[in-house]
């Protein structure tokens, strides 16, 4: 299907063909989240938070079961070693490459976790999630309290797994992306409509926060969520926004959308727009997007940022 893509300036119609078209590769699903490809074994793992079920894609065979139950998993990332790590309920865990899943993160001190929502792999090997407190809820469906006072951006160390807190002034922080090099990471804060850059240092530590762009907007409902970098340092930003996927340039500016089907969701943020997104194929030039209940792909003229396996 063609739909229509807001051109607000020139740079765009360099990513993408103004007439490009979108396949809905997956979908009868409730909340499609946390998608990432593997370079090596060419399929897409992607989560439906709602169902508590992890899948698979692959071009020849479709989507097929990876994990039920998957504790709520939500967003996903592999390690340098090839290992799908998971923000599933208040922790993250690693997945072997035999299947056998462990628990890397869960505690912050004596306080458990949030509720991890997306995660990526730095250049050197750390990995980092977002820890806000969207959806804490006991057994019963009650709300829960947060253990520790703010909401965290954690580095896991790949040398010891120590657990650190690198960023403690977001209160919603969600999606977030990091440059190739390692210098930069971008967060964004989903109720504030805004993303932040952080220098960060060798040490992993993040500095002072600068405001790299704003999604406000009276064009209805905005709420960023999953992020992704291309090859050229542009940021594609899931907004669950029926406008589909905005795209800012390395300055910030916003360069204009990328049109998606509309969807409907039972999860009641995510009507009428993507929740997150994802690079892949050989080339990485494919585009894949979680919206709804389904899951989309769609070519684009540049490479996105490759998940590197060593």
């Amino acid at each position: 299907m063609s739909l229509a893509l807001k051109v607000l300036d020139k740079r765009l119609v360099d990513l993408i063909e103004p007439d490009y078209s979108v396949e809905r590769i997956a979908g009868g699903h409730v909340f499609t989240e946390g998608p990432v490809w593997h370079a090596r074994k060419r399929h897409l793992t992607f989560s439906d938070v709602r169902e508590s079920t992890l899948y698979r894609w692959t071009e020849a065979n479709g989507e097929s079961v990876f994990r039920t139950p998957s504790n709520h998993a939500n967003g996903n990332t592999y390690d340098r070693e090839g290992r799908l790590v998971t923000c599933t309920g208040r922790t993250v865990t690693r997945t072997e490459v035999d299947g056998a899943m462990e628990v890397i993160a869960e505690h912050f001190g004596a306080a458990r976790l949030n509720k991890p929502n997306d995660v990526i792999c730095a250049p050197n090997g750390d990995i980092i999630f977002t820890d806000p407190p969207f959806g804490m809820r006991d057994e019963n469906g009650e709300p829960l309290e947060r253990e520790y006072p703010f909401s965290g951006v954690f580095r896991i160390s790949t040398t010891d797994g120590s657990l650190t807190p690198i960023i403690d002034s977001i209160a919603w922080p969600n999606g977030l992306a990091m440059s190739d090099d390692g210098r930069t990471l971008y967060v964004n804060d989903s109720f504030e409509r805004v993303i932040y850059a952080f220098p960060t240092g060798e040490d992993g530590s993040a500095g002072d926060r600068r405001l790299f762009a704003s999604l406000a907007s009276d064009a209805g409902r905005v709420l960023p969520d999953g992020m992704k970098l291309d090859s050229l340092g542009n940021l594609y930003v899931a907004a669950n926004n029926p406008d589909g996927v905005w795209v800012f340039g390395p300055d910030g500016s916003l360069l204009g959308m990328i049109g998606l089907p509309s969807e409907q969701s039972t999860h009641s943020t995510t009507e009428g727009g993507p929740s997150n997104l994802a690079w892949g194929d050989d080339d990485w030039r494919t585009m894949f997007v979680t919206a709804g209940g389904s899951v989309y792909r769609l070519r684009m003229r540049v490479p996105g940022q490759a998940v590197r396996i060593d």
